[in-house]
C-alpha cells in the first residue's frame, strides 16, 4: 500500500493566471511531494498584467468548506495567502481557532505588485489582531513588515527589529523577506531569540510573479514533512530561486515563477536538453 502524502491545506485567492494564489500554491505543494487542498478566499480579476478586480468569496461558504476539509482529511499544516476582505479575515481565524491545526504559516498579503489592495482595514486589524498570534510562522516581505509595524525597512538591521515587533504583536516565529534589496536576503527571527540570515544573489529575470507566495507555500509543504524552520526556509528559498531561474514569460506582464520545473517533459526541461545535444 503506497504511503500517504502529508496534505497541506492552503487558504488564498484564486489568481486566473495560476501565477499565484490556489492554482499556484497547489503546483508548489505537489512539486513538494504532498497533497493539496483549497479553500478560495476571493476571486479575482487579473492577468500577468496586474489585478482588476477582488470579489471576497461568501463567508460562511468558505467557513463550510474549510470546516468539511477538516473533518474529511488530516492536515499536516495550513498556508494562508490572500484574504481579500475582513470578514473573510475573521471567518480564517475562527477556523484556526477552534481546528488547532499544526504548522500554520502566514503570508500576510496586502497588495498587488500592480499596486491593487487585496485586503481592506478591517482585514488589516483582524489579521493584526487575531491572524498574528494563531499563526505559527509568518512570512512578511518588507513593504508587508512595514505595513503591520509602521518601520521604514531599509537594511538587515531594520529587519531585525520589524521582526522583533512582529513577536511583540502576538507573533511567534518570523520570516522578513528582503527580495527587493540589493541582496535576496532573508531573516528568519524565532520566537526564542535565535536569528539566522540568508543571503543569495538576484536572479536577473522579470518572471518573478508568485515568488512570495512559492516561498511560503515551500515552507508549509517542509514543516508538514516535519523539518525544522530554519531547514525549510533553506530549501524554500533554493526553491524560489530555481523557479525564477527556469521560468518563461507567458503574457504581456511579468511572467510567473515556474512551480513545477523539476518535471522533465516541461518546455524549458526540452529546451535545455536540445541546447545541451546541440540542435536548436
Amino acid at each position: 500500500m503506497p504511503q500517504t502524502a502529508p496534505v497541506v491545506l492552503t487558504i488564498a485567492g484564486f489568481d486566473p493566471s495560476s501565477g499565484a494564489g490556489v492554482t499556484a500554491d497547489i503546483k508548489t505543494i505537489a512539486a513538494h511531494g504532498c497533497y493539496g487542498v483549497a479553500a478560495i478566499t476571493a476571486m479575482t480579476v487579473q492577468s500577468s498584467a496586474g489585478v482588476k478586480r477582488v470579489i471576497p468569496s461568501d463567508p460562511q461558504l468558505l467557513a463550510d468548506t474549510l470546516e468539511e476539509l477538516a473533518a474529511d482529511v488530516k492536515v499536516s499544516a495550513v498556508h494562508i495567502g490572500m484574504l481579500g476582505s475582513g470578514e473573510v479575515a475573521d471567518r480564517v481565524g475562527r477556523f484556526l481557532d477552534t481546528a488547532r491545526l499544526s504548522h500554520v504559516v502566514l503570508d500576510p498579503i496586502l497588495k498587488a505588485s500592480s499596486g491593487a489592495d487585496l485586503l481592506d482595514e478591517r482585514g488589516l486589524g483582524i489579521l493584526k489582531d487575531k491572524l498574528l498570534p494563531l499563526a505559527t510562522v509568518v512570512t512578511p516581505n518588507i513593504d508587508e513588515a512595514t505595513a503591520l509595524t509602521g518601520m521604514r525597512i531599509e537594511n538587515v538591521d531594520d529587519m531585525k527589529l520589524a521582526a522583533q515587533r512582529l513577536q511583540e504583536m502576538g507573533a511567534k516565529d518570523v520570516i522578513v523577506t528582503g527580495g527587493h534589496l540589493e541582496r535576496a536576503i532573508d531573516l528568519l527571527s524565532l520566537k526564542d531569540g535565535y536569528i539566522q540570515i540568508f543571503k543569495s544573489d538576484l536572479v536577473p529575470s522579470a518572471n518573478t510573479h508568485g515568488t512570495g507566495c512559492a516561498f511560503s507555500t515551500s515552507i508549509t509543504c517542509q514543516l508538514a514533512q516535519d523539518r525544522s524552520l530554519s531547514t525549510a526556509v533553506l530549501i524554500a528559498k533554493a526553491y524560489v530561486t530555481a523557479a525564477i531561474t527556469n521560468s518563461y514569460p507567458i503574457g504581456n506582464g511579468p511572467g510567473p515563477v515556474n512551480h513545477m520545473y523539476q518535471m522533465k517533459n516541461h518546455p524549458r526541461s526540452g529546451l535545455t536538453r536540445k541546447r545541451a545535444s546541440g540542435r536548436d
